[in-house]
């Protein structure tokens, strides 16, 4: 088995010297050949300079510099892109994601799959984040349309064709999950073992992980249009109902509905749900706008090539 190891790095100066160390344990005694494949993703520290001089201790590492900082997934795509053999696999650079699972999970991906995630025994967030990250799953499902959303991890071991079904892609939102999608059903997911974070702290926040399933939601599913053809309906009926109640109290007591505030109010509800109704589509439009810009996932300032 050869199998190519795919990991974004931000700030990740401190941790990628013990990475690579049990990286080198783990794949020398599952692969014939691998190689891993870090991607600065316009990091504030010194990782690129890390980078660089890991290259030369470890003749496997390809580095790759951003010209800024894109996002975890169009990193990850980045590296996706240049990974030469048959298994790529992705994890985080911040040990976390303990290389020690790997054996696992390729083991699962052996059974008849083409994706595996290692998904946490047990998550240790705060609340607000686990409220984020249960949105952006339910954000995550609907785009992938697979209940496997549910066990989604930035830990994968995938067939590495399955680019194939994304390689001309071309968006500066990207969502490496959904973009498999492309290409198969056949995921699984494996229990792992998750580590705590030991240096620094976590860049997905409350807000980044709420933004990213909205662009989800509207940049691979139509599901916000279904909302918003629902809220359409469901007001049109209560309109309907607004006006029997006007007639019958017109014809039963002969006077139309007495008040300001009763006509006021109707307004402002239906005036409110154009404006929501409009804010959806505007937002589809918006990417429908930014897609003729071309503008790509990624703009790569320098590499280092393989030995």
């Amino acid at each position: 088995m050869n199998c190519s190891v795919v990991v974004p790095v931000y700030n990740g100066e401190v941790t990628l010297p013990e990475l690579l160390d049990r990286l080198e344990k783990v794949l020398s005694g599952i692969a014939e050949s691998f190689e891993v494949i870090l991607v600065n993703d316009g990091s504030p520290d010194r990782s690129w300079e890390k980078i660089t001089r890991l290259s030369k201790t470890y003749k496997w590492v390809v580095g790759i510099n951003l010209m800024r900082n894109y996002g975890q997934h169009n990193a990850t795509l980045c590296g996706m892109r240049v990974a030469r053999y048959d298994i790529t696999i992705t994890m985080d650079d911040d040990l976390q994601h303990p290389p020690e699972e790997i054996p696992t999970m390729l083991k699962h991906l052996n059974t008849g799959y083409d994706v595996v995630y290692g998904f946490p025994q047990e998550e240790t967030h705060g609340l607000w984040r686990n409220i984020a990250s249960k949105f952006t799953k339910w954000a995550l499902q609907a785009a992938m349309g697979a209940d496997i959303a549910r066990q989604v991890s930035a830990f994968r071991a995938f067939r590495t064709d399955l680019r194939e079904a994304f390689k001309k892609y071309q968006s500066p939102f990207v969502s490496i999950d959904v973009l498999l999608t492309w290409g198969t059903t056949k995921f699984s997911a494996v229990a792992v073992r998750h580590e705590e974070r030991e240096f620094g702290a976590s860049n997905y926040t409350f807000a980044k992980l709420t933004t990213h399933a909205f662009n989800m939601l509207t940049g691979f599913s139509t599901i916000p249009l279904q909302i918003a053809s629902f809220i359409g309906f469901a007001f049109m009926g209560f309109g309907f109902l607004i006006l029997c109640y006007v007639l019958c109290n017109f014809f039963l007591n002969g006077q139309a509905v007495p008040g300001f505030t009763f006509i006021a109010a109707i307004v402002a509800i239906f005036s409110g749900v154009q404006l929501f109704v409009l804010g959806i589509i505007g937002e589809y439009l918006a990417r429908i706008h930014f897609r003729t810009f071309n503008k790509p996932p990624y703009v790569v300032r320098a590499s280092i090539p393989r030995a």
